[in-house]
């Protein structure tokens, strides 16, 4: 594949670009047009989700990229994420057929189990009014699991892995799985560097992607704690460092990522922070910054930490 920037061999063998363009909370004209600036700044790794509802702009602004001669399919690597509500095993293929359907594509390159929380088939836990434990389902996330492996058999998912899993669960899902899961999906970022896990997955050759890596400052309120929260681009740590780089914050917390083998998948659609995200190739932080950087994890949480702590398998 040829992509630009540093990528990773997965464990299913596939080859995925590090650093990646995150959609999430973008209006559809907003993604066609970050899509299209992050493939001419040279990304080749787009993640989406069915729940996110920009599949349609995500595939329409590939589709423009390589009828322009761009890029080739095979170029670009596309991930999206199964949502909770369709995680019984007999709705997996559904999903999976809807979300490819939506992206005119006849593959992804990675498919993700959104969450081990899951709901209720034709619900919608985020507009729903009542007590969201009425609409929780326990299907146990193997059985999920166990419906995304034909997937790969039939060539609709490349490599298939999970988001939002803690370590415990990743090791009941390695037990009982046929295809191992290739990557896990989490917030993390100084704050919440989560050592342990980043550990675990190198261990068991899982790669790590990173979303909220620059502190989610534009999530919604449903995912705040509703507390005053510091703002990881502001923290006198990371200015200091990026001083010292002549960077941004946002660029020495993306490089951060890349430095401790972990993927990132920064969100913007302005077209100057697109480029400037991607333009973190020309540098690599020391052992002492990243070091520096690792004593700011105080276990804060930006997105989802109060969100449906009563589940089966809450994993936060």
């Amino acid at each position: 594949m040829a992509a630009a920037g540093p990528t990773a061999v997965l464990s299913s063998g596939k080859t995925m670009p590090l650093l990646g363009l995150g959609t999430w909370q973008s209006t559809s004209e907003q993604v066609i047009n970050a899509v299209k600036t992050a493939i001419d700044a040279g990304y080749r790794h787009i993640d989406t989700a069915q729940v996110y509802g920009n599949e349609k702009d995500v595939g329409q602004a590939v589709k423009e990229k390589i009828a322009e001669g761009k890029i080739k399919r095979e170029d670009v690597f596309v991930t999206t994420k199964l949502y909770t509500t369709f995680s019984r095993p007999e709705h997996v293929r559904e999903a999976m057929t809807q979300s490819l359907a939506d992206l005119g594509l006849d593959y992804v390159d990675l498919y993700l189990i959104h969450s081990p929380i899951n709901f209720k088939y034709g619900t919608d836990p985020f507009t729903y009014a009542g007590n969201p434990e009425e609409i929780y389902d326990d299907v146990d996330f193997i059985d999920t699991w166990r419906g995304m492996e034909p997937l790969v058999d039939a060539g609709l998912a490349k490599s298939i892995g999970v988001s939002n899993f803690n370590s415990q669960q990743l090791e009941r899902l390695l037990q009982n799985s046929r295809i191992k899961p290739a990557v896990n999906q989490v917030e993390l970022h100084p704050y919440l560097a989560q050592q342990d896990l980043v550990d675990f997955c190198k261990k068991n050759n899982i790669l790590l992607t990173a979303f909220s890596a620059l502190g989610a400052p534009a999530r919604p309120k449903v995912f705040a704690s509703g507390e005053e929260e510091p703002v990881l681009m502001e923290d006198p740590s990371v200015v200091a460092i990026a001083k010292k780089y002549g960077k941004t914050s946002a660029q020495i917390l993306l490089r951060y990522h890349l430095d401790r083998g972990v993927s990132v998948i920064p969100k913007s659609v302005t077209p100057s922070r697109i480029q400037a995200n991607f333009d973190i190739m020309d540098f690599s932080l020391s052992k002492e910054d990243l070091a520096s950087l690792g004593q700011l994890d105080r276990k804060l949480r930006y997105v989802g930490a109060n969100l449906f702590v009563t589940h089966k398998y809450y994993s936060y």
